[in-house]
């Protein structure tokens, strides 16, 4: 039961991941003229799981002047991998 609880776990913050890198790729395609319906169905399904965690590293960074970078996503993947090697270090050695 303890490896399921942690490979679920993992599946969670793996799926996170991808939706992140998916935001990154897509922001690149949809914008311009080679977005096309389902390209920017896909973005938006991505932007919408994500935001509630790239949100809060917006905000942190807006504090700071990084010009016309938006390095909210890339804080928002380091975060998740931090937090996820967090919660699976204490969801094991509480089970185990």
């Amino acid at each position: 039961m303890e490896l399921v609880l942690l490979n679920a776990i993992r599946w969670f913050f793996r799926v996170l991941i991808y939706l992140l890198l998916g935001r990154a790729v897509l922001s690149w395609f949809v914008h311009g003229s080679y977005g096309s319906s389902t390209l920017l169905r896909i973005y938006d399904l991505c932007v919408e799981l994500t935001e509630p965690f790239v949100a809060p590293c917006r905000k942190l960074l807006s504090r700071y002047n990084t010009g016309m970078f938006d390095f909210s996503v890339l804080l928002a993947f380091f975060l998740i991998q931090i937090i996820e090697r967090v919660v699976l270090l204490i969801t094991a050695k509480v089970l185990l």
